[in-house]
């Protein structure tokens, strides 16, 4: 048990998938796994243990924001072993050909600051996924025929942003998305040795303005799970 994951020692699988809504852990787990066990609800933010076609998986809520994934991941890693996270959830398209419904692998998280940022100083670190985990990922997505898009993401420190002319940069440099996680993830996962990954499903367009309904987003949100549980466990 630590400070924000009252799960007991052995509770923890190696493998996280970490979605920020906690109620989204609870859709994937009760739609995903099998035998199925609540291992965490501590401040609400829920996590739940199963099996997946012979694996053992846990998905655990990490919050909104980057300082909130930070606290999950950093005790998941160093007091439960957890050797590969996996970022589920969802994003904003920032590219014309990246289309609602459409899922973005990151390759690369760029970010203004992170909780890492202290420990980098003047250093701009380039923080990125797991090759062997995108490339699962990538063939996962195209055996499955599920559009997707591979390349560099923005990690924002703040959800309701006023800077356009940061968006536009952002655009021009062929950055695919936007959410508030990842980077910091790819930050923590390079420091310990472990492996990680953020498959996003685009919820909203920057450009377009367009939007998923709140009812459709968890039906369209299965695609990103099943290519994070197939890349997670492919050799």
């Amino acid at each position: 048990m630590t400070v924000h994951i009252g799960a007991a020692p052995g509770d923890i699988a190696e493998t996280v998938l970490m979605p920020g809504d906690p109620y989204r852990a609870k859709w994937a787990a009760e739609t995903f796994l099998e035998d199925v066990k609540l291992v965490n609800e501590v401040r609400g933010m829920l996590g739940f243990t199963g099996m997946w076609k012979g694996h053992r998986v846990t998905i655990q809520g990490s919050g909104m924001g980057m300082p909130s994934l930070s606290i999950y991941a950093n005790e998941l890693i160093r007091d439960y072993g957890a050797k590969t996270l996996i970022r589920i959830g969802s994003c904003g398209g920032m590219q014309k050909q990246v289309s609602i419904r459409d899922v973005i692998i990151a390759m690369t998280a760029s970010s203004i600051s992170t909780p890492s940022t202290g420990i980098f100083r003047e250093l701009n670190f380039a923080p990125c996924a797991d090759y062997g985990l995108l490339r699962a990922a990538a063939d996962a997505a195209q055996v499955k025929g599920i559009t997707t898009h591979i390349g560099g993401i923005y990690s924002s420190d703040v959800f309701y942003d006023e800077r356009p002319d940061l968006n536009e940069q952002m655009t021009r440099h062929g950055i695919l998305g936007v959410e508030m996680e990842a980077a910091e993830l790819y930050n923590l996962a390079a420091r310990h040795s472990v492996r990680a990954l953020a498959v996003l499903t685009v919820s909203d367009h920057l450009q377009t303005g367009e939007a998923l309904p709140s009812e459709d987003r968890e039906r369209s949100f299965g695609d990103m799970i099943d290519i994070a549980l197939t890349a997670a466990f492919t050799e």
